[in-house]
């Protein structure tokens, strides 16, 4: 099922690699994962408002949905229905926030099948052969410890994974929900620790392009939000 978006894929980070090579170097398929990562987040940026204005509304109907929730607290089909017509009424849905999240993940799995894949539209995938510094782009951090923890290629991990938490804590210290919800979404971010180590170094990459433009997406709509408030 995702054979042709792995080979549309392959045709994009691989002729990025070709244009970054004169500049980059070694590095030029890594940097092309970035960029493609980038353009991907740039075609979704309108999710990503339309998320931070849904976010903004259901902040803002908190207390009523927090009277809804005292009133009907014994009768759960009432209250689904009373707090979908308050949402509905507002032109907001409870879920419209987790819409890009959703949409990226299609992407995390085209980079991680790229990466794993040794022939992609039926010819070898020389994509596998590139690295970034001394740890190849088509293996993953479990595959590279065995040679010594301080071990080249697994410096290269070590310092994805420092990457990823710094890119995590801040995401985590702007999450604004409370109780256990916001509790959650205080440590989502830290899961794609977990993750870059079991997938490939390709699909680590993404992931910290991908959750440091969300940091920085946040930060930006939030404070034009602050601005137009004020």
């Amino acid at each position: 099922m995702l054979d042709v978006p792995v080979s549309i894929a392959a045709a994009l980070v691989g002729g990025l690699a070709d244009a970054l090579d004169p500049v980059a170097g070694g590095m030029a398929t890594a940097l092309a994962i970035v960029v493609f990562t980038a353009m991907v987040r740039l075609l979704m940026l309108p999710l990503a408002v339309a998320a931070a204005r849904g976010e903004r509304t259901r902040r803002r109907l908190m207390p009523q949905v927090q009277k809804l929730q005292k009133k009907h607290a014994k009768d759960p089909q009432r209250l689904r229905r009373e707090m979908a017509a308050l949402y509905e009424s507002e032109g907001a849905s409870p879920v419209a926030g987790c819409l890009p999240m959703f949409v990226q993940m299609p992407f995390f799995m085209v980079m991680y099948r790229l990466f794993v894949s040794a022939t992609v539209a039926g010819h070898q995938n020389l994509l596998l052969a590139h690295t970034l510094l001394a740890a190849p782009l088509g293996q993953n951090w479990i595959g590279v410890v065995g040679g010594g923890l301080l071990s080249p290629p697994s410096l290269v991990f070590l310092g994805l994974f420092t990457l990823l938490a710094a890119v995590a804590l801040w995401s985590s210290r702007r999450v604004t929900a409370e109780g256990p919800m916001g509790a959650v979404a205080r440590l989502m971010p830290f899961g794609t620790i977990a993750v870059a180590a079991f997938v490939p170094l390709a699909a680590g990459l993404h992931l910290l392009t991908s959750g440091a433009w969300t940091a920085a997406e946040r930060a930006i709509l939030q404070r034009k939000a602050i601005t137009a408030a004020a």
